[in-house]
């Protein structure tokens, strides 16, 4: 993660309230924008099969609306929109750079929710009033105007919520969600967030304004489903110090059986960081040129590589505390290969040897981590 990036996290997150809760915070939004719908909807009486056209007209104008907030206010400063224009540019682009989109704890909602009394100022100060010069005119269209109104509300909410999941999360896996989601990481590239990819549920007025940006994605194309398992163990010493020992590649030699040489740069390694290693896994030799993805001390680390055979590989390293200053640390690998008699052996053969050895790998990790990290110090030797 970029040097700023981080600084930027770290401040921010001390700047959030001790007693702010996320879920309160995001359960507020969902529970008061459905009494809203259930309040408006209530109101439906016989609706008729034109009236009905009030919902899909809605939803477009919604789409109009937030593109265009977005757009001319979210990343263009305003003088009458100053607030959101800080929180939108300034936090919440600080917060998500591109290769870094994903929250770490449901504290980071802080910075992806909108806060929680706008829902009641959207309802009270713009839908309700809305609602009643509609009704004047034909309440059950008043009525399904304002609720799908609020309906936008929260999926905007929701859908912007996934676009920042870690990409771990099933969630991530639907496929609309994975084709937005890399709209979105489009979008927070610092050369295009202000002219490019506004929509956050449906891209339409972005492609009908010319602003749609797209570029391939090779996680989004279709290929052999990853081969997954997940490993972990319990090791005495602090979550920063253990992260710091796995995510340093060139002594992965020392703990991981598959692991015969590696060549980089020594230490913990940041996104964007590269380097090359040898390998003896699943019975097969082979190398490895990997790309690191992301690095959160003392929480998360995941890279990417790509191998001889048409192997490709994601590892993700996870650290939670557990026990006073102990770590669980939980490894998760997940790989596949391009060639049909590739697979048929993993299918066969390589699985089970790999499984096996990650699971020695964890106990090796444990024992080698307790020795090169000092407990009282928790300082790599």
């Amino acid at each position: 993660m970029r040097q700023t990036t981080e600084a930027f996290r770290t401040r921010y997150r001390a700047g959030i309230h001790p007693l702010y809760n996320p879920w309160l915070h995001g359960g507020f939004v969902v529970v008061f924008g459905l009494l809203c719908i259930g309040f408006f909807w209530s109101t439906l009486d016989r609706v008729q099969p034109l009236e009905w056209l009030a919902v899909p007209l809605t939803l477009l104008f919604f789409n109009v609306c937030i593109y265009t907030v977005h757009r001319h206010l979210g990343h263009h400063k305003k003088t009458f929109a100053r607030m959101f224009y800080a929180r939108h540019a300034g936090d919440h682009h600080s917060f998500f750079a591109p290769g870094h989109m994903t929250y770490d704890s449901a504290r980071d909602w802080r910075v992806i929710l909108f806060p929680a009394w706008l829902i009641v100022l959207y309802s009270l100060v713009i839908i309700l009033p809305a609602w009643w010069l509609l009704k004047q005119l034909n309440a059950n269209v008043a009525g399904l105007f304002a609720g799908c109104m609020i309906l936008g509300y929260l999926a905007y909410e929701v859908f912007h919520a996934c676009e920042h999941l870690p990409p771990g999360n099933p969630i991530t896996r639907l496929p609309w969600i994975r084709q937005m989601r890399h709209l979105h990481e489009l979008h927070h590239r610092r050369e295009l967030m202000q002219e490019r990819n506004f929509n956050i549920v449906f891209p339409l007025m972005d492609y009908l304004f010319g602003t749609l940006y797209w570029e391939p994605d090779r996680r989004l194309q279709s290929r052999p489903p990853m081969t997954r398992m997940q490993h972990h163990v319990d090791i005495a010493r602090s979550p920063q110090a253990v992260l710091a020992y796995a995510s340093s590649a060139t002594r992965w030699p020392e703990w991981h059986p598959s692991s015969l040489k590696v060549e980089g740069q020594n230490g913990p390694l940041h996104a964007g960081s590269r380097f090359e290693e040898d390998i003896h896994a699943g019975g097969r030799s082979g190398h490895l040129s990997w790309e690191v993805n992301e690095y959160l001390p003392g929480r998360r680390w995941s890279a990417r590589a790509q191998g001889n055979h048409g192997l490709e590989l994601v590892v993700t390293y996870e650290c939670q505390p557990v026990h006073g200053d102990g770590t669980r640390f939980i490894r998760t690998l997940e790989y596949r290969f391009s060639g049909l008699l590739m697979r048929l052996g993993n299918q066969l053969l390589f699985k089970q040897r790999i499984e096996r050895e990650s699971a020695t790998s964890m106990l090796a990790l444990c024992e080698m981590a307790q020795r090169a990290i000092p407990a009282q110090t928790g300082v790599i030797v």
